[in-house]
């Protein structure tokens, strides 16, 4: 989702768009991980010194409510968030790094109809969330058991 894009979120909720939201809004749509708040603050003051955090709760919250933005809470972190405008895919968790690993498995998908059909249910929405550490590697650069 562009910048742009989400201003216009902002404007149709009736948000006065400033240096300072323009910033953040930047900093969000360029954002190749899930930043959490304190992440888009520090990037957003970089461009903008005088970005508030306050502001960037403020309008985090907005992009929310109005569905552009999703709010993501894994287990013992901060809550991060990506643009809604991103194709369904799920989330490994590093738990020694706090790396958020993007991907998609059709065999988990496919599974996951077959199990909601068993039971008698459509998906109307899921979301999926591992959480690991990477497996050691011998000095053979193989990894361990």
């Amino acid at each position: 989702m562009s910048a742009r894009e989400l201003e216009h979120a902002l404007r149709d909720a009736g948000v006065r768009i400033t240096r300072q939201r323009s910033a953040i809004l930047r900093i969000l749509a360029e954002a190749d991980d899930h930043p959490d708040a304190n992440e888009l603050y520090s990037r957003a003051s970089a461009l903008e010194p005088t970005v508030s955090l306050s502001t960037v709760y403020r309008t985090l919250s907005i992009l929310e409510d109005k569905g552009v933005v999703h709010r993501l809470t894994f287990e013992g972190a901060p809550a991060r968030f990506e643009t809604a405008d991103t194709p369904h895919h799920d989330h490994m968790i590093d738990l020694e790094t706090g790396d958020v690993i993007e991907f998609r498995s059709d065999k988990i998908e496919k599974l996951q109809a077959e199990i909601a059909a068993e039971l008698g249910y459509d998906i109307v929405y899921h979301k999926l969330e591992l959480y690991g550490r990477r497996k050691a590697r011998n000095q053979a650069g193989r990894l361990g058991a």
